[in-house]
């Protein structure tokens, strides 16, 4: 972890059986140990992250959302979002990758009825899944189509993350007959599904996204989870937390690189030297601009932090509640997620970048590769822009609107 990383915070009893926080933190630090001896070499070879993968699901970090009991998983969302944040420091692009599995592997618990949700997890953890694709809106959408023997699924649309490695694609594709939108999960392996791994990024290169055809696609009656409808005759505010849940983990991914940058680079400070004083080792008590930047970083670090654990604090407040949350205690989670999204937006900006003008001209080097940490978060702040929750908080402060339903791109 970085200098800026916030202390473990204590996670209350959750009646599960499973291993616990401290059990899934070890492991993930142990991944993400594992992950980062190489990760230079791999980002810029940039090949499909097959071998991530499997070192994820050795782990067993790809099976740790399982429903509450299970023996091999069965961890709460607080821990499920520091899993992530420690893979994000070492690996960016594998910290989205999870993060977007966990998402998607949960969002039965979102849009489907009880049963399908417990049968299709149950599955899941079974086979040890991985989740890609996504629910956010894009046009033109995938379409359902009524046919004699039942829907098809048509069209094609592009993914930032875990279409090429993908056991189960969850998608957003609306009804042809009654424009209804639908979140439904395909099989990749199956017959008219096409993936294609034309994204090539600049950053988040690891993350395995691409594009996916849909060409006649025979979708079952458990494939359809439910609804991803925003109006509110529709969307429950249960299913309604799904939009700042999904937030959550772009919250921790940003900060989880931002810890990294800020670890390496200080790192590097103590054996380098700094590009205004060539005679003292950087990152001394001799060199007031050293200190001084990252003071600066780790206040906006910290400061981003603490408001990404209110926010969680109030999403699984939000969680526990279930059917019994309201739409007015949704929109106050909502807004609190997009406040601490773009508080770890900035932190993840500012620390990537400064972070190359305290190395100086060393930082140009490939080799030491410290530029895919400000290639990986201007990736992810490009398909999660910052203006788009700024307008959100300001709408819900000046007016009280409701912040709207937007699950991640």
């Amino acid at each position: 972890m970085g200098t800026a990383s916030a202390p473990p915070r204590p996670s209350p009893p959750s009646g599960r059986t499973g291993p616990g926080r401290a059990h899934w933190l070890r492991v993930a630090r142990e991944a993400a140990d594992d992950l980062a001896t190489d990760t230079v070499a791999r980002e810029q070879a940039g090949k499909t992250p097959v071998d991530e993968v499997s070192r994820l699901r050795e782990a067993g970090l790809l099976t740790l959302p399982a429903p509450a009991g299970s023996r091999e998983g069965g961890a709460d969302w607080p821990t499920a979002y520091a899993v992530v944040r420690e893979i994000a420091a070492a690996d960016g692009a594998i910290g989205q990758l999870l993060g977007r599995h966990y998402f998607l592997s949960w969002s039965a618990r979102f849009f489907a009825e009880p049963a399908l949700a417990a049968r299709l997890e149950e599955r899941s953890m079974a086979e040890q899944w991985c989740w890609g694709g996504g629910f956010a809106r894009q046009e033109p959408p995938l379409t359902l189509v009524r046919t004699s023997k039942g829907l098809v699924l048509d069209g094609r649309q592009s993914y930032s993350t875990g279409v090429l490695v993908a056991d189960r694609l969850a998608v957003r594709a609306v009804r042809e007959d009654t424009g209804e939108p639908l979140a439904v999960v395909v099989d990749p392996a199956r017959r008219g599904v096409v993936t294609d791994g034309d994204a090539d990024p600049f950053g988040q290169r690891l993350a395995a996204g691409g594009s996916v055809e849909f060409d006649r696609v025979r979708v079952g009656a458990d494939d359809v989870l439910g609804s991803l409808s925003a109006d509110e005759d529709v969307l429950s505010p249960r299913a309604a937390l799904a939009s700042p849940v999904g937030r959550l983990f772009s919250a921790q991914l940003l900060l989880g690189m931002t810890e990294g940058v800020l670890g390496e680079t200080r790192v590097y400070s103590r054996t380098g030297h700094a590009p205004w004083h060539h005679a003292r080792p950087a990152g001394t008590p001799h060199d007031p601009h050293v200190q001084t930047a990252y003071g600066e970083l780790a206040v906006l670090s910290r400061s981003a932090s603490a408001l990404t654990d209110q926010a969680l604090d109030a999403v699984r407040d939000g969680v526990a509640r279930g059917e019994d949350l309201t739409y007015e205690e949704c929109a106050d989670i909502s807004a609190l997620v997009a406040m601490a999204e773009t508080a770890a937006a900035r932190a993840a900006q500012e620390s990537t970048t400064r972070a190359l003008d305290i190395i100086g001209s060393r930082s140009a080097s490939a080799r030491l590769g410290f530029d895919r940490f400000w290639r990986n978060t201007r990736t992810h702040t490009l398909y999660e822009p910052v203006a788009h929750r700024l307008r959100d908080v300001g709408e819900y402060f000046l007016s009280g609107a409701h912040p709207p339903f937007v699950l991640p791109a």
